[in-house]
C-alpha cells in the first residue's frame, strides 16, 4: 500500500531502488510499522500489571511524579519484550524478502532467496550462516539484558505477576471489523471468481463491480472473498498449531532456547523453498513453511514470562506450602502464561496471513488462477498505477484482518476465580482478607486500648 499510494499515486517518495536516504523511508515504514505495532500491543498488555504493583502504588501515594512512575513501569515491562525484540531484529534483516522484492532492495534476505532459486550453494550457505549467527547473538544479548534489568529480584523470587485475570473491557471495534469482513465475504462469495470478461478489463469500481476488475476482467470482490476462505482458514490452522507448539516448547526453555535461536534465523520464504523442495509445490506447502517458523516467537515469549513467573512471591509461597510441580503448573503457571501468549498469537495472526500472502506473491504458494490473496497482489502489482483498486482492495482487506485480530486480542482472559466469602478475586498470592471496619463515629477505635476486665466481670 505504501508503494502503490505514496510512491506511485502521489509520487511523494521513490518506491524502487536503494540510492540514498529518500529511498529508505518507505521500506523502513513497511518493515517497522508492523513490528512496532506488535511490540506496542504487548507493552499495553503488560503495563496495567506494572502500575498495580506495590512499588507503583506506594510511589503514587508518596507523591512521586507520574513521569517517573511511568518510566519505571516501562522499564519493568521491557524484560518481557526483549526476546521478541531480538527476533524482530533477525526478521527485519533476513525475513523481509517480500519488502525487498517490492522495493527492489539488494538485501540479505533477497540475496539468500536468489541463491536458493539459482541453487548457488556457497552464497546460500553463507547467507544462512550469517542469519543464524545474528539470531544467536540477538538471543544471548536479549536474555542477558533482561537479567540485568530485573536484577536480584529474579534470583531471590521477589517479583510480582504482571498478568491479572481482570475482566475484559467492553469493546465494539472487533464486532465492527468482523462485520465488515463478513460483509465483504458475503457479497463476494455468490460471484464467480474465475469468470473472464475481456471487455471489462481494469474497470474502476462500480455498482456492478464494487471492487473493480483486474487485467483479465475478473471481479476483484469475488476473488478477494473466495481467497479469504483459503487464506484465513490456513492462517487460523497455522496460528493454532504455532500456539500449541510455542506454549509446549516455551515451558522447556533449556530445550527450546537454542532451537528458537536457530529457527528464528530462517525466513519463511527460505523455509518455503525447503518445504517445496521436499514435498513439492502445492496449496499446503506455504502452510508447512510458515508453521515451521511461526512457533518460535511464541516459545520465546512463553519462556520469558515463565522465567519471571517462577520468581514471583506468590509462587514461592505456594511452593513453601507443599505444592508440587503439577499443581504449580496447572493452577499457577498456566493461568498466568496462557492468556498473554494467546493474545500474542492473535496479534501474530495477520503476520501469518501476510507470510502466506508473501509466499504466494513470490510464486511459492498457490498457482494461477487461484484467488489466494498473495497471488492477487502479485498479479495486480504491475497495474498499480493504472488500476490501483486492484491492489488496494486486497491489501485493505488484509489490513482489516489485522485490525480485527489486534482489537480482539485484548479481550482474551481466563474466567475469574470464585473466591471464598470475605476475599476478592485477584492474581495468585494477592488475595487478602479485609481488615475489620472502623465504627463510623469513632475513627480512632482501633487505636483505643482495650480495658482490662474486672474480677466481677470475669
Amino acid at each position: 500500500m505504501l508503494a502503490s499510494v505514496i510512491g506511485v499515486q502521489l509520487g511523494w517518495l521513490p518506491a524502487l531502488g536503494w540510492y540514498g536516504p529518500q529511498w529508505m523511508v518507505l521500506p523502513s515504514l513497511a518493515l517497522g510499522l508492523p513490528a512496532g505495532a506488535v511490540l506496542g500491543r504487548m507493552l499495553d498488555d503488560l503495563l496495567p500489571g506494572a502500575f498495580a504493583e506495590p512499588w507503583a502504588l506506594a510511589a503514587a501515594a508518596r507523591g512521586v511524579p507520574p513521569k517517573s512512575v511511568a518510566r519505571q513501569a516501562v522499564r519493568r515491562c521491557v524484560p518481557g519484550l526483549l526476546p521478541n525484540l531480538g527476533l524482530f531484529v533477525v526478521g527485519l534483516t533476513g525475513g523481509s524478502v517480500a519488502v525487498e522484492q517490492i522495493f527492489d532492495i539488494p538485501g540479505l534476505g533477497r540475496l539468500t532467496l536468489h541463491a536458493a532459486l539459482a541453487q548457488d550453494l556457497p552464497v546460500l550457505q553463507t547467507g544462512t550462516l550469517a542469519l543464524v549467527l545474528l539470531a544467536a547473538t540477538a538471543g544471548v544479548l536479549a536474555r542477558r539484558t533482561a537479567r540485568q534489568l530485573i536484577g536480584p529480584a529474579l534470583r531471590d523470587g521477589a517479583l510480582h505477576s504482571l498478568h491479572r485475570p481482570a475482566p475484559p473491557p467492553p469493546r465494539t471495534l472487533p464486532l465492527l471489523y468482523g462485520a465488515l469482513l463478513a460483509a465483504v465475504n458475503g457479497l463476494g462469495l455468490p460471484r464467480d471468481a474465475l469468470a473472464l470478461d475481456p471487455l471489462a478489463r481494469l474497470q474502476a469500481p462500480s455498482p456492478e463491480h464494487p471492487f473493480g476488475t483486474d487485467a483479465l476482467g475478473r471481479d476483484v470482490l469475488a476473488r478477494v472473498a473466495h481467497g479469504a476462505l483459503n487464506t484465513l482458514g490456513t492462517a487460523l490452522a497455522v496460528g493454532a498449531a504455532a500456539l500449541v507448539a510455542g506454549l509446549l516448547l516455551g515451558l522447556l526453555p533449556r530445550l527450546s532456547g537454542p532451537l528458537v535461536d536457530t529457527v528464528s534465523a530462517v525466513p519463511p520464504v527460505l523455509a518455503g523453498l525447503l518445504v517445496t523442495g521436499v514435498t513439492g509445490s502445492g496449496p499446503w506447502a506455504p502452510a508447512l513453511a510458515v508453521g515451521v517458523v511461526a512457533w518460535s516467537p511464541l516459545a520465546a515469549h512463553t519462556s520469558s514470562l515463565l522465567r519471571q513467573e517462577r520468581a514471583t512471591t506468590h509462587l514461592a509461597a505456594t511452593r513453601a506450602l507443599g505444592a508440587g510441580r503439577w499443581h504449580l503448573l496447572r493452577h499457577e503457571l498456566l493461568p498466568a502464561l496462557l492468556p498473554p501468549v494467546t493474545r500474542q498469537a492473535l496479534l501474530r495472526l495477520p503476520g501469518v496471513a501476510l507470510s502466506l500472502a508473501a509466499l504466494g506473491f513470490l510464486g511459492l504458494g498457490a498457482q494461477p488462477p487461484s484467488p489466494e490473496w498473495g497471488l492477487l497482489l502479485a498479479e495486480n502489482q504491475p497495474y498499480a498505477e493504472r488500476a490501483p483498486w486492484a491492489v488496494l482492495f486486497p491489501a485493505a482487506v488484509l489490513a482489516l484482518l489485522g485490525a480485527l485480530a489486534v482489537t480482539a486480542a485484548g479481550g482474551v482472559r481466563l474466567p475469574r476465580r470464585r473466591g471464598r466469602a470475605g476475599s476478592q478475586a485477584g492474581p495468585p498470592g494477592d488475595r487478602f482478607v479485609p481488615a475489620p471496619r472502623r465504627p463510623p463515629n469513632r475513627p480512632d477505635a482501633l487505636l483505643t486500648p482495650v480495658p482490662t476486665p474486672t474480677t466481677e466481670e470475669r
